[in-house]
């Protein structure tokens, strides 16, 4: 099983919707309450390069980014490779250099 960890704030509407979509899924995932600590906060502001948005997603360690993302990713059909549910989509030469574009590597 891959590693998932969200980054949430409480009385955050994205932040329960991410939760639903990877419960949805069947993944289990790390809740990371912003606010409980000033560790965890930190954390946070470290491995977001200063995000001031929740949710913010890892998967496997790789920064997915918020909501948004994990439905961009879901809706080109590869969120579900990522999580380990489905072999590896076939991409076009287009999305890839998109992601090449935008700094992602998967």
């Amino acid at each position: 099983m891959v590693k998932v960890e969200l980054y949430t704030n409480k009385g955050c509407a994205a932040c329960v919707n991410a939760k639903r979509l990877f419960d949805r899924k069947g993944v289990a995932y790390e809740e990371k309450k912003l606010g409980t600590s000033a560790r965890m906060d930190r954390e946070f502001l470290i491995r977001t390069k200063g995000s001031k948005s929740v949710p913010q997603i890892f998967i496997e360690e790789k920064w997915i980014g918020g909501f948004d993302d994990a439905l961009r990713y879901d809706r080109a059909n590869e969120l579900d490779w990522l999580l380990g549910l489905e072999d590896r989509p076939k991409v076009s030469v287009l999305a890839k250099l998109m992601r090449m574009m935008r700094g992602q590597t998967f």
